[in-house]
This record gives structure tokens, C-alpha cells and sequence, in this order.
């Protein structure tokens, strides 16, 4: 069954020191162990990164701007943070690979 998402940028474009997780509580560890534990194929494991990878929205030109874009990858990957007033740092990021958005989406979930 595939794991499905509420992702929002919300506050984090708006406001930099946004306080919460700017990508959703709904996808954890655990039930990303209940989804990838049973599956042994590695087309179904990339199948399932990719379904999670649609959900990942695309970054805004504006945060690309503020995040660094990783060399040496086949496709463009994004990554960056911001710190909020509590010390607690947010990250966010994007790719034009497909698997590497769905690597991006478990990243940003499993905290």
C-alpha cells in the first residue's frame, strides 16, 4: 500500500525561522519500515521511492536560491536549511531525478 503525504512549504517561504517541520508528520520511520519491509524487489523499493518522490512539491525558485546545489550528480539536487529561533534546523531541498526526490522525501520525514 503506498504511503501518501501532506507536504507544506507554508510558513517556510514566508517566514524563515518557520517552527515547525515545513514537510508534514504524516510518513514516519516506522510506517516506512511497514511499507519497504516487505518488499524485496529492488524495482518495487525504487517504484516506492519514486510514488513518494511525486509527493515531494517542487521547491520554489525562491528557496533554490537559498539552497546549495549539490556537484557532481547526474541530475540537479537542491539541499537546504534554515535555523529557527529554538536551534531547531529545517531542511528542504529537490532534484530532477525521480529516485532521488523519493531519497529527499524519506530524509525529510524520518526525524
Amino acid at each position: 500500500m503506498p504511503l501518501t503525504a501532506r507536504w507544506n512549504y507554508g510558513g517556510l517561504m514566508t517566514n524563515p525561522q518557520f517552527a515547525g517541520h515545513p514537510f508534514g508528520t504524516t510518513v514516519t520511520a516506522e510506517t516506512l519500515r511497514n511499507t519497504f519491509a516487505p518488499l524485496t524487489q529492488w524495482e518495487d523499493k525504487y517504484r516506492q521511492l519514486i510514488m513518494l518522490g511525486k509527493q515531494l512539491p517542487a521547491l520554489p525558485d525562491e528557496l533554490k536560491a537559498q539552497a546549495k546545489e549539490i556537484a557532481g550528480c547526474e541530475n540537479r539536487v537542491w539541499l537546504g536549511y534554515t535555523v529557527a529561533e529554538n536551534g531547531k534546523m529545517h531542511f528542504f531541498g529537490d532534484s530532477e531525478g525521480r529516485i532521488v526526490r523519493g531519497l529527499l522525501a524519506v530524509l525529510f520525514d524520518c526525524r
